[in-house]
């Protein structure tokens, strides 16, 4: 990593907390081989003023995001592996700044030639709508994480769980912390081919009035304003479908909350 980013002590303690949350994600069997990616809007936190970029690769995307031109991002790579990454974090992540218009980036924690260089997540342009969307309308949330709950991914493998509405009422209904922690719920986004425009745009669309997108048989896509806080949504939502799975498994109709007792969990959400 460059010289000038070492002594940023806030940089560094979000570099440490990616880690470890890589770290859980692992432990948690969410991310198998190279799945699970993270991105982190570090903007507010690291403003350098760079004079030349020409040493720093740089790369175009295929949609432009003018609301994020010029700004800084921690991004997990490509093929890299979160248990990996929880050991040697800027070995398996990069610092990418997008240029004037937001049509490409330069990656300026490498070097032109370096050895070791390599891209961040093909899931980038996921990445960067939801922070062009979160930029529009200027909410303060500052991480996208997405990874293979298997809890909640096998949910979608039942019909009446691709329903949006059926999805939600059983997550809410298992638990009371997925009310107070999770009140927009889920977003459903109907298969598609991962890494496409087609689904990068089904889940901003899930994630405008939701916590959390779910893509059906894949995985999910959350948000929030930390790292560890991002990966707590997500841990919540795997209780509450753990909790349903141990009932079925045990042959027992989960007694779900009544609307009365949901709207008062509602009502103490407000104060969180």
């Amino acid at each position: 990593m460059k010289d000038f980013m070492r002594s940023n002590k806030e940089l560094k303690n979000i570099i440490r907390e990616t880690a470890e949350i890589a770290g859980y994600l692992w432990q948690r069997g969410w991310a198998e081989r190279n799945a699970s990616n993270i991105s982190v809007n570090i903007a507010d936190i690291f403003q350098e003023e760079i004079s030349d970029y020409s040493a720093f690769p740089f790369h175009t995307l295929p949609l432009s995001y003018p609301k994020l031109s010029g700004k800084y991002f921690l991004v997990t790579g490509t093929g890299k592996r979160m248990r990996d990454l929880a050991r040697k974090p800027m070995k398996n992540s990069l610092i990418l700044q997008l240029n004037g218009d937001a049509s490409g980036y330069w990656i300026i924690s490498q070097n032109i030639g370096d050895a070791e260089n390599f891209l961040p997540t093909s899931e980038l342009p996921t990445h960067l709508g939801i922070h062009q969307m979160i930029a529009e309308r200027g909410s303060n949330e500052k991480v996208v994480m997405h990874t293979h709950a298997h809890e909640l991914v096998t949910l979608t493998h039942a019909k009446e769980f691709c329903d949006q509405e059926n999805l939600n009422k059983v997550l809410w209904s298992m638990h009371p912390e997925t009310v107070i922690f999770v009140p927009k719920g889920v977003g459903f986004v109907p298969y598609l081919l991962p890494g496409s425009n087609e689904i990068a745009a089904e889940t901003l669309k899930a994630l405008q009035n939701h916590d959390v997108a779910l893509w059906e048989k894949h995985g999910v896509f959350a948000i929030g304003r930390s790292v560890a806080e991002t990966f707590d949504v997500i841990d919540i939502l795997a209780k509450s479908a753990n909790i349903f799975f141990m009932c079925r498994s045990a042959n027992i109709l989960p007694d779900s909350f009544s609307e009365a007792q949901l709207a008062e969990l509602r009502k103490l959400a407000e104060n969180f």
